[in-house]
């Protein structure tokens, strides 16, 4: 059993405090908003994040980050991407020494083009061994709902790695340990834009050929960065690359497909964001810092091109696809 915080209350850092709390942790789930901690505690319900699930009653809410971080050992940060570094730097005279840190957040910071793990490192100067990743094809929803799933905890300190995993084994959630924390976090960032074309595809009335096609050749863009990095082929062809990229592109629940797909019947970046409710989806963030990061090792990702395009440079999604039709013949 381990005494957990969990720094932030949307879908998945709810889910994963739903996780913990199953699996017969202490658990303190951290939200900005007082009126959000209010109705986990009276409720055992996030109505704005996970609809009409029930919570376990052990969960302690709160909207004050120094006694959700009081005395915890281990702390997942369910903050968004671009967030993480201003955040932890508010909470980082409330960490112990020897606090296991753990990434859950999905993306590249825009400005230093760093993963999450070396924004974490940067912030705290926590030791690698300290700092962990969750990934995985985990939809918030299902995993809410108990449907069986599975997960991936990298770690570079295999100790941690295991108390980790041991922390989120469930009935439900099967967690998988590697040490490969580069390919974790290449996969999560990564599978948020292909999601998008996915959706934009689906959007523009394109059938499952086209999935396949985006989905298959999305792989092969982050597999080319992911290597460039130093991440292993094996961490990408498994749950933290090939899963979540098929779950995060197929499924009517990923936020990121059907921001695509707003898109691709011909909404606007503004009316897409109203009708998710005002939620960002990370892809359309992450595809300028993964282009950026790609450009910097010379790695081709006409997909991601294509989506950051769409997302930033005007472009339509019917010319996108033209676009990445016309692209010059070669072998696959």
């Amino acid at each position: 059993m381990v005494n957990a915080a969990v720094m932030g209350a949307g879908a998945w850092g709810t889910a994963l405090a739903k996780v913990l709390a199953d699996a017969g942790n202490e658990v303190t789930l951290w939200t900005r908003r007082a009126d959000v901690a209010d109705e986990i505690t009276s409720t055992h319900r996030n109505t704005g994040y996970l609809g009409d699930v029930t919570l376990p009653a052990s969960i302690r809410a709160t909207s004050d980050a120094a006694d959700a971080l009081a005395g915890a050992c281990t702390v997942l940060l369910a903050v968004p991407s671009q967030t993480l570094r201003d955040n932890l730097g508010r909470w980082r005279p409330h960490l112990a020494d020897d606090t296991t840190l753990v990434s859950v957040a999905k993306g590249v910071e825009l400005e230093t083009l760093l993963r999450m793990s070396q924004v974490i490192a940067q912030v705290t100067d926590a030791a690698p061994g300290r700092i962990a990743v969750i990934t995985g094809p985990n939809l918030a929803s299902e995993i809410a709902d108990e449907q069986p799933a599975a997960t991936v905890v990298a770690c570079a300190d295999s100790g941690r790695a295991v108390a980790l995993q041991r922390a989120l084994s469930t009935g439900y959630l099967r967690p998988y340990t590697n040490s490969d924390v580069i390919g974790a976090e290449v996969g999560g960032a990564c599978k948020n834009v292909i999601a998008l074309a996915c959706g934009m595809a689906a959007g523009v009335g394109l059938g499952e050929n086209t999935a396949a096609a985006i989905i298959t050749r999305g792989l092969a863009e982050i597999m080319r960065l992911g290597i460039a990095l130093g991440a292993k082929a094996t961490t990408l062809a498994g749950l933290a690359g090939v899963g979540d990229l098929v779950a995060t592109c197929t499924s009517p629940h990923s936020r990121n497909r059907a921001f695509g797909e707003r898109l691709g019947r011909g909404g606007t970046m503004a009316s897409a964001l109203a009708a998710a409710g005002g939620h960002v989806a990370e892809g359309v963030t992450s595809c300028r810092s993964i282009l950026a990061l790609a450009s910097s090792y010379d790695v081709e990702m006409p997909l991601t091109d294509a989506v950051h395009q769409v997302c930033h440079a005007g472009l339509s999604v019917e010319s996108a696809v033209a676009l990445l039709l016309g692209r010059s013949t070669k072998p696959e």
